[in-house]
């Protein structure tokens, strides 16, 4: 055909979602047909419109030679051309749908390829070319013929390109438009990233191939019997040899089998033979229904303990490996998460091939938001437009029938904020007419017309307890379904807290299903100087800051704390016990899978050493069971001191997902009380030239200051409330409930002074009174800091009352000092990761290790992190430092003003000093970056309070 000297692009408006493509069918990942993979290195060519450049560059004779290259799969932003762009919401162009804007970065893709020597000729049928995802609108020819267009980002689109090909020589051009009128459905919270971001394949498809078909596989939990069904549109036979099953396509065979479920993910292979293919097949046996109000699979409720994931990597976006897409679902489970819901649109197929594997349930989510829409009251929403309806059912069908045969797929959801209209409700008849085997949910349809489920994001925990009680109201469909959070605990920054107090929910109301924490990964891109870069750091005109990086793995998929208190807080094994009476309760929380896949040890620990450890004996307790277990007798001759039994649930043998002894689940339980140290006050107060020494302290005679500990020069440590503020502290702007970083900056709480009111050294004790307190406000804290020593060791004991109108909580409240130096940290209490006063349910009493530098949590944005709980004792710099009662750590080679004003972690420079909190308590953590902030018991309010310190020399501790 002639190339036009002009380029054609109203299709780039156009709302349908494209011509030329094959209507969309299952996908397998393999089978004897020959197939060609495409990806790798392209030619590019970048324009600034989508019609500065004609069609020329599709002919097979026009030389690219000069162009650019690109990987396929990528894009062309993580390449150097151009720059991408984060929003959560707001579109970044003009909102006049299904209008986009002129400048519209334009992609042209070129690709010369050759078939294989034993590529099969015409005569032995036809070929398929496949695109698994291209953003957000491309137009392809083939040596010269031009093939169509679509749209639907995150979805498969197939073109019958047999008659097209030759030996040598294909040339396949691409063209893709950043922005078109698919932008309007794709406003998914997520980088703006164009591209050909999955993979590009070429399938031959013989005579009598398979096309289309549907695997039916379900399971009666009464009779222990499968049904296996497969409706194909080319007529074959389905083989499982397993399970002796040999029959025709459309036909029907029960047997006995073992279900399919995530925790027991068992997979039967099979082969479904046409006359021109065969195909093989992974079967898992499994029935979801809503019965009794709840989803149930195969005959039990389950409990989803689900994240939500966006694709990631730091480096090529939203473009996987299959390395990359594994580690996802081997942290997953290694973590006890059970579900996934595909946050907004389908993910790469070979994803849910693993989950089918390893076991995760999933909620498959279509690819549609049109979430920036709310910024003028939804006006002109497409969803609620007929002229968009079929782009969403083509968006729906492409899900659907592609993701149709995987069992790990247990929901369908219809997308993502997207308001509500008569589209969303032509897509949930589609899919409960193709599909009546599977839910339906869509958040939005917040009294549930069209879905299954009753679905909510963010709603706090007094919310959640009434809709578990029954107590919500609403229509009356909607008060007899199961509840979800399909969002809760944004995981931004430091954090979710608050993850125990909801889990105690789930069990404890059958309603409550559980909910999947937002989210997964931290959407960090790879930057020189600022180590990830978020929204803002490529120029963008709008943007939403660090809102991008909320996941629970950091964009190295390196674990947060946040995932590692999540592990604890859903782990499938409860361990609860009373050290007086020698036994420990074992609950198995499994919904499917007894415990004989674990076993069970314990140890005997005093002050933080074990003293010795061995095996313990559990029952493989089904489902919901409980026994209460005899522990050993404590050894004999153990030492005095604080004494606890850990008890730990391992892996018995090697698992798919992780090796033997892997720990699952844990928890311990305490035999005696420590012993808090105490210091008698025999030394007195020598002043000498300007100069007090009390014990092994040495302190300024006029402002009563410590200057030195033994021969450590310590900076005096003094009053400290403030932390640099969290995401979760600072809240969200639409947000009406209470923002308390926005509270405490306002306050001047980053900012206080300290007054000295008097020094006094009498008898057996130095006692500086002063009062901190910010400028401009008349509230403040009256701090008196009471020395005493026995001569070797030095107490210092911190009595704190508040002045004023205290109507906010604290931050922080403890003592902050500087040391000269140092490196290794030991300490005995909570360990061995992060933990805060609602985000400690991971933190085990131990004795632990590290170093000053390895105490910090990297997060994206800097911001308070890295306190030890429960901490008895530290040994650092030269110095031993025990509590009374127990005390948060937090060791810095900065400040806490100098974590608070960086942006990214490179703005952090070690200083001369080593900065050491031992705090009292801190404020609760929540997850109010996009949820409620702290529950009310994890305040830290203004009020008296007394707490001590004791410091020894320690040589050989730095």
């Amino acid at each position: 055909m002639p190339f036009r000297p002009y380029s054609v692009t109203d299709y780039v408006e156009d709302v349908s979602p494209g011509h030329g493509a094959l209507p969309p069918r299952a996908r397998y990942s393999s089978s004897d047909a020959a197939s060609l993979s495409l990806n790798g290195t392209w030619r590019f060519r970048l324009s600034g419109t989508a019609d500065a450049e004609d069609d020329s560059f599709a002919a097979a004779e026009y030389d690219a030679g000069a162009w650019a290259e690109v990987r396929v799969p990528g894009h062309w932003v993580l390449q150097g051309h151009g720059s991408p762009i984060y929003t959560n919401h707001l579109y970044p162009f003009p909102v006049d749908p299904p209008r986009v804007p002129t400048e519209n970065p334009t992609g042209d893709h070129r690709l010369v390829f050759d078939l294989p020597r034993d590529w099969p000729g015409p005569a032995d049928g036809g070929a398929v070319l496949r695109f698994d995802g291209v953003e957000s609108c491309a137009r392809v020819w083939l040596n010269g013929t031009d093939l169509g267009e679509f749209k639907g980002s995150r979805l498969p689109h197939e073109f019958a390109v047999g008659d097209l090909l030759r030996a040598t020589g294909n040339v396949l051009a691409v063209r893709v438009h950043q922005w078109s009128a698919g932008s309007y459905l794709e406003d998914q919270d997520q980088w703006w990233l164009p591209g050909i971001f999955r993979d590009v394949t070429l399938l031959h498809r013989p005579a009598g191939s398979a096309l289309d078909f549907f695997v039916h596989a379900s399971y009666d939990h009464r009779r222990g019997t499968g049904t296996l069904r497969v409706d194909s549109d080319v007529d074959g036979r389905v083989t499982v040899p397993d399970l002796g099953i040999d029959i025709g396509t459309g036909d029907e065979a029960t047997v006995p089998v073992e279900p399919w479920s995530a925790e027991i993910p068992r997979l039967y292979d099979a082969v479904l033979a046409t006359e021109g293919e065969r195909v093989p097949l992974r079967i898992g046996f499994r029935t979801v229904e809503l019965s009794d109000g709840l989803i149930k699979v195969n005959g039990r409720a389950v409990l989803f303990k689900g994240v939500n994931r966006h694709e990631w990597h730091p480096e090529r976006g939203r473009a996987l490996d299959p390395q990359t897409m594994r580690e996802d679902v081997l942290l997953m489970k290694r973590h006890n998460v059970n579900a996934v819901r595909t946050s907004h649109y389908p993910p790469h197929p070979a994803f849910l091939d693993l989950c089918d594997e390893y076991g995760l349930w999933v909620i498959d989510e279509c690819d549609l938001e049109t979430h920036g829409f709310t910024e003028q009251g939804w006006r002109g929403n497409p969803v609620d437009d007929d002229r968009w309806t079929p782009a969403l059912l083509d968006r729906a069908a492409r899900m659907v029938e592609r993701d149709k045969n995987h069992p790990s797929v247990v929901v369908w959801s219809l997308g993502n904020e997207a308001g509500t209209g008569r589209g969303l409700t032509a897509m949930a008849d589609w899919i409960h007419h193709r599909d009546p085997s599977r839910p339906v949910h869509y958040e939005g349809d917040i009294d549930c017309r069209d879905t299954d489920m009753y679905s909510r994001m963010y709603a706090g925990h007094a919310e959640v307890e009434r809709i578990g009680r029954g107590l919500d109201g609403g229509p009356a469909r909607r008060r007899e379904l199961p509840f979800i959070l399909c969002e809760y605990a944004h995981a931004m920054g430091n954090g979710p807290g608050g993850l125990a107090d909801y889990q105690r929910l789930f069990e404890r109301h059958d309603r409550l299903q559980g909910g999947f924490v937002w989210e997964w990964i931290d959407h960090g891109i790879t930057h020189p100087e600022l180590g990830y870069a978020y929204g803002g750091d490529f120029g963008e005109e709008l943007h939403d800051g660090n809102f991008v990086c909320d996941g629970l793995v950091f964009p190295d998929r390196r674990p947060s704390p946040g995932l590692v208190e999540y592990k604890k807080v859903i782990e499938p094994v409860a361990v609860a016990g009373d050290g007086a009476d020698g036994t420990v309760r074992i609950t198995n929380k499994y919904d499917f899978a007894d415990l004989s896949a674990l076993a069970f040890t314990w140890s005997y620990q005093v002050d933080g050493e074990t003293v010795e450890s061995g095996g313990l004996p559990v029952p493989a307790l089904a489902p919901g069971e409980s026994a209460d277990v005899k522990l050993p007798q404590p050894p004999p001759g153990a030492p005095a001191g604080e004494a606890l039994w850990t008890v730990r649930a391992v892996l018995a043998a090697d698992a798919p997902w992780a090796p033997r002894d892997h720990v699952v689940a844990w928890g311990q339980i305490r035999v005696t009380e420590r012993r808090v140290p105490y210091v008698a006050a025999t030394a007195r107060p020598v002043r000498d030239d300007g100069v007090i020494t009390l014990g092994p302290g040495t302190f300024d005679a006029r402002t009563g200051a410590l200057t030195a500990i033994g021969g450590v020069a310590v900076s005096a440590p003094r009053l400290d409330v403030w932390r640099a503020t969290t995401d979760n502290d600072d809240g969200a702007a639409w947000q009406s409930d209470v923002r308390y970083g926005l509270l405490w900056r306002k306050l001047g709480l980053h900012r206080m002074r300290h007054r000295l009111d008097g020094v006094v050294a009498d008898e057996d004790a130095l006692t500086v009174r002063t009062r901190v307190a910010p400028a401009a406000r008349e509230l403040g804290l009256a701090a008196v800091y009471r020395w005493t020593s026995d001569g070797g060791r030095l107490r210092l004991t911190v009595s704190v009352g508040p002045e004023g109108d205290w109507q906010v909580p604290l931050p922080r409240l403890g003592v902050r000092f500087g040391l000269p130096a140092a490196d290794r940290v030991r300490w005995f209490g909570g360990g061995p990761g992060e933990a805060y006063p609602d985000t400690r349910s991971a933190s085990a009493i131990g004795r632990w290790r590290s170093t000053v530098d390895d105490l910090q949590t990297p997060y994206v944005r800097p911001q308070e992190n890295g306190a030890r709980v429960d901490v008895r004792w530290v040994e650092l710099g030269g110095l031993r430092i025990e509590g009374d009662p127990e005390f948060l750590l937090t060791v810095r080679r900065w400040t806490s003003e100098d974590l608070d004003a960086a942006a990214h972690r490179t703005d952090l420079t070690p200083g001369e000093q080593v900065w050491v909190n031992l705090d009292h308590a801190q404020h609760g953590i929540g997850s109010q970056s996009c949820g409620p902030g702290p529950l009310p018991q994890y305040h830290l309010h203004a009020e008296p309070a007394e707490f001590s310190f004791v410091f020894t020399p320690a040589p050989g501790t730095v």
